[in-house]
């Protein structure tokens, strides 16, 4: 993982998304670009009319609030790789240790983050709150769906380890040995690896005995855990299993039911992205 993008956006989970990248970002001695993200500008119905416009005079508002966001995230940014000593703007060796720098397009909606996201390892964002109209779920849907990289979500409170006791949420689906493969170096350099597999999630497909097995077989001391979600969903088993390992990150697949099932009937993905207390790494 040796390049990591880093979309800002004004929150309060921005020490934390920006820690968790921090962890990461030494432990392979990575280049992180941070940029803002411009989110689009929502069209106003204008009462009485019946018709989606944008007044003038709130483009312009809006622009502005926007270039002056910009303005901040970049200073924010800035002065925080300056307190870690993370060299900015090419300087530094990136065989010895991280280094960053920052990106200014002017692209707007989340176009910027899904297209440029492509060319990164690893993308970081925050894990949205209901609370807090940011970190916003355009923002991570964009890096999750456009971009066919894995991305780590940021919790509220900012980490002190990270990927030193791993759980992987293991439904015999086919998105989470897309994402092992994706974690695997976080992996190889972690203490434990637990592959958990909560009966109640499971879908056709091999177990996370069978998992374990062929991360043995990659050189990492896996274990499986096997458990029933009782009375718990399968998502609240998921995150109360991890937090009783003492897991400082998740693994998981997104989605293996569609979203729209999901947000109407719920789900582990949907569940982990509302409630989530450590990192996850999670890939489509």
């Amino acid at each position: 993982m040796k390049t990591i993008l880093v979309p800002l956006e004004e929150s309060d989970v921005l020490p934390s998304i920006l820690e968790s990248t921090l962890i990461v970002a030494k432990r392979f001695d990575s280049y992180i670009e941070g940029l803002y993200e411009q989110p689009g500008l929502t069209e106003v119905v204008v009462a009485g009319e019946g018709l989606g416009v944008t007044p003038p005079d709130l483009v312009e508002t809006f622009q502005q609030q926007e270039k002056e966001r910009a303005v901040r995230a970049h200073e924010l940014f800035e002065a925080f790789m300056k307190e870690k000593g993370v060299p900015l703007n090419g300087g530094g060796d990136p065989k010895e240790h991280a280094t960053a720098g920052w990106v200014e397009e002017d692209i707007p909606g989340r176009d910027l983050v899904g297209s440029r996201g492509r060319l990164f390892d690893l993308i970081v964002v925050g894990r949205p709150i209901r609370s807090s109209a940011t970190p916003t779920m355009s923002l991570l849907e964009a890096a999750l769906f456009e971009t066919g990289r894995p991305i780590l979500i940021a919790p509220p409170k900012a980490p002190t380890e990270l990927a030193k006791n791993v759980v992987i949420s293991w439904n015999g689906s086919y998105e989470t040995p897309r994402c092992i493969t994706f974690a695997m170096p976080l992996l190889q350099s972690a203490e434990k690896v637990t592959v958990l597999q909560v009966e109640e999630g499971m879908v056709p497909g091999p177990s996370a005995n069978d998992a374990t097995i062929h991360l043995r077989r990659n050189g990492i001391a896996a274990e499986a855990l096997n458990v029933e979600a009782g009375r718990r969903t399968a998502g609240e088993a998921v995150l109360e299993e991890s937090e009783r390992l003492g897991a400082d990150l998740l693994v998981k697949g997104a989605y293996t039911r569609s979203r729209i099932r999901q947000m109407i009937f719920g789900g582990i993905t949907s569940h982990i992205l509302d409630a989530a207390e450590i990192p996850v790494l999670m890939c489509h």
